[in-house]
């Protein structure tokens, strides 16, 4: 699935499929630990930490993410001593859900058809 994000279209598909079943804090947290762990500055690994806890982890935050009580935990420990390795475990979760639960359905939706018939036509190729 990791290489389906690598295009710009497939990535955009997905995220409006998970959009329309009212779960793209999924993609949308996945990404945004891509980008923490790239982050080089230990000022700005702090501050992005604290966004993603406020905006997907604490309780009640605006796009929640569905993990276990366990690993929220383990993630507001983890977030008193920043390290690129805060969130790997709620990541690993959510990326599994989706992998396992919204990739397939993704696949025999509409979004994913569309584009198909994009691609294929972007590379002049026509649908069997």
């Amino acid at each position: 699935m990791l290489v389906f994000f690598l295009s710009l279209d497939g990535l955009a598909a997905f995220r409006a499929f998970l959009k329309s079943e009212f779960c793209e804090e999924n993609i949308e947290f996945w990404l945004a630990c891509e980008d923490f762990k790239k982050t080089k500055s230990p000022q700005k690994l702090t501050s992005k930490a604290k966004k993603i806890y406020n905006d997907f982890i604490e309780k009640e935050a605006p796009k929640e993410i569905n993990i276990d009580f366990q690993t929220k935990n383990m993630i507001a420990q983890n977030i008193q001593e920043v390290t690129h390795t805060c969130f790997s475990a709620a990541q690993k979760r959510v990326y599994s859900l989706m992998e396992n639960n919204s990739y397939p359905r993704f696949l025999e939706s509409e979004f994913y058809q569309e584009l198909c018939k994009k691609t294929a036509a972007a590379n002049g190729d026509s649908m069997h």
